[in-house]
């Protein structure tokens, strides 16, 4: 797994290699521009073939100071280079000023209310005289909203598309971006290629469309990787390769590999809604199968019998008029895993429906079985819900949930189930470090007493003691096609099959998310989500299990 940093852990990294005498912050600058246009040169092969011009737009602090030295390095391999400077020089921090002044030795320093995104003519990637545009202007120091003329800058680039202004390459994270929440200062720099340094940071990976439309590349720049774990630690994990999953917890493999009797992998329960609504527990129960539990069984009204039946065939089927009658799923030893709320059936006016999703609820929260509450269960207990029909709201349901409760809302279920927690997330960003949902989903954890996925493709993963985890489909993860109907009924499947197997719940839903992007990777554009479940035994393969 890959640590993710906050701005201001990194900057108690540098310091302490500085401190320790193993560096200086005059050479940490210097490989940090290095690593800039290596990056460059391995992403665009070509750049380094033909003369290019850059435009460096270089902030008032140390990312500025990186700005000089990616400068200098393009002025000597050859580029024509201009630089632009925002703020007063003479303020520069030393090592800065000090890659100011080297650079002044070979070009100038302009001011960058001077500049103009007219006076830079656009032509194809590949071509002779491309002009790139290089963001040093804040990185990861920004913690304060852009105003002035920086803010006609940054938004004269950002509205002219990218076929008719140069591209952009951001050192760090792209100007206007907080780094810790991945949130806007009122406008953000525009950027093709983000090029950090050590460790990625927090808002890489949650947030704003830069995510969506960039690249990110790592550069080692030597800072020593054995300082104490508080310092490099934000508790805050994310898992992009098989490698990074597999090391989840050395316990994962031999719970897919052991060979044993179908009762030792777990016997799964899915909740069904009524008749015309038991897809989407269906698509839940294939996934909770395909994971890898030993059984899984539907319960849903008498009425809906033939309806389901119709449909499984390795999937048993089980029937249930109401909460009283829901008891040996609760009373098995062998039944390690419960999932409730997928086509539920719950309506904004379904009072029966609602009144019965939340006995069932507060009927099988009795037991200390592993629970996973999805869907129309959430919105039960929502707040708009309980307003409009006087009865209970999301402090009523959290008094129910125990440990090995699982929560996993998208952002309109989390919205009504933490309406305050949103609203401070929602806050107009004035100044830094904002709020973020990395934030929101651990308060969220914590107040409700267990586990909370808070679903997206920023999907985040908190337990209440403040242990956190980002599953990003970012990047070369990247599956929009994922956001399709019933996908999030799988993921609960792949959630409540994990636990039936033996996982713990944050094991359950980090490993659940990781394989629910893999699998839409795996089959590609066009997918729906009765396809996620039947990937799972290729990328299982993929994996070694």
């Amino acid at each position: 797994m890959t640590e993710l940093l906050t701005a201001a852990q990194m900057r108690a990294i540098e310091q302490a290699a500085i401190d320790s005498g193993e560096v200086t912050g005059l050479e940490l600058m210097e490989r940090a521009g290095a690593g800039v246009v290596e990056a460059i040169f391995e992403e665009w092969p070509e750049l380094a073939k033909t003369d290019h011009r850059a435009v460096v737009l270089c902030g008032p602090g140390n990312n500025g100071g990186d700005g000089f030295v990616v400068a200098r390095l393009l002025k000597e391999w050859g580029w024509e280079v201009e630089v632009f400077l925002y703020g007063d020089e003479g303020k520069l921090p030393a090592d800065a000023k000090a890659n100011c002044e080297r650079w002044r030795e070979m070009g100038e320093v302009a001011s960058l209310e001077l500049f103009q995104i007219n006076d830079y003519e656009t032509t194809s990637l590949d071509a002779a005289g491309k002009t790139w545009i290089i963001d040093a202007i804040f990185g990861t120091g920004l913690t304060r909203n852009i105003k002035g003329d920086l803010a006609r800058v940054i938004k004269s680039i950002a509205r002219t598309p990218l076929g008719q202004r140069p591209a952009v390459i951001s050192i760090d994270i792209p100007s206007g971006i907080c780094s810790d929440s991945g949130r806007v200062f009122r406008c953000s720099m525009p950027t093709e290629l983000m090029i950090t340094f050590h460790l990625p940071k927090i808002g890489h990976y949650i947030g704003g469309e830069h995510n969506q439309y960039a690249n990110l590349v790592l550069k080692d720049i030597g800072l020593p990787s054995r300082y104490p774990h508080s310092l490099n630690s934000s508790n805050l994990t994310i898992s992009n390769t098989a490698e990074d999953y597999l090391s989840l917890d050395k316990s994962l493999t031999p719970k897919f590999k052991r060979a044993e009797h179908k009762h030792s992998h777990g016997h799964a329960v899915i909740l069904s809604g009524g008749i015309g609504k038991t897809g989407a527990a269906r698509l839940t129960a294939r996934g909770a199968l395909r994971v890898g539990a030993g059984l899984v069984t539907v319960v849903c009204p008498p009425d809906a019998q033939l309806e389901c039946a119709s449909h499984l065939t390795s999937i048993m089927l089980d029937t249930c008029a109401d909460a009283d009658d829901f008891i040996w799923p609760l009373e098995d030893h062998r039944v390690r895993a419960i999932c409730i709320g997928p086509g539920f059936g719950l309506g904004e006016e379904d009072e029966i429906m609602g009144a019965k999703a939340r006995r069932f609820v507060v009927h099988m929260t009795r037991s200390n079985k592993p629970l996973v509450l999805d869907a129309d269960v959430l919105r039960a207990f929502s707040s708009p819900f309980a307003q409009k029909k006087k009865r209970d709201d999301p402090d009523t349901l959290f008094a129910l949930l125990h440990e090995n409760c699982i929560l996993t809302p998208h952002a309109g279920e989390f919205k009504a189930l933490f309406p305050d927690i949103v609203k401070k997330l929602n806050t107009y960003l004035e100044k830094g470090p904002a709020y973020s949902k990395v934030d929101a989903t651990r308060a969220a954890a914590k107040r409700a007493g267990c586990v909370v996925l808070f679903k997206g493709a920023d999907t985040v993963i908190a337990a209440p003691d403040g242990q956190c985890a980002i599953n990003s489909a970012h990047y070369e993860r990247a599956a929009p096609w994922l956001a399709t109907a019933g996908s999030g009924d799988v993921l609960a499947g792949f959630i409540t099959g994990l636990l039936a197997r033996g996982f713990s719940p944050m094991q359950a839903a980090e490993t659940a998310a990781w394989l629910h992007v893999e699998c839409a990777l795996k089959f590609g554009p066009g997918l729906i989500a009765e396809d996620l479940p039947e990937q799972l035994p290729k990328v299982f393969q993929d994996l070694g299990l």
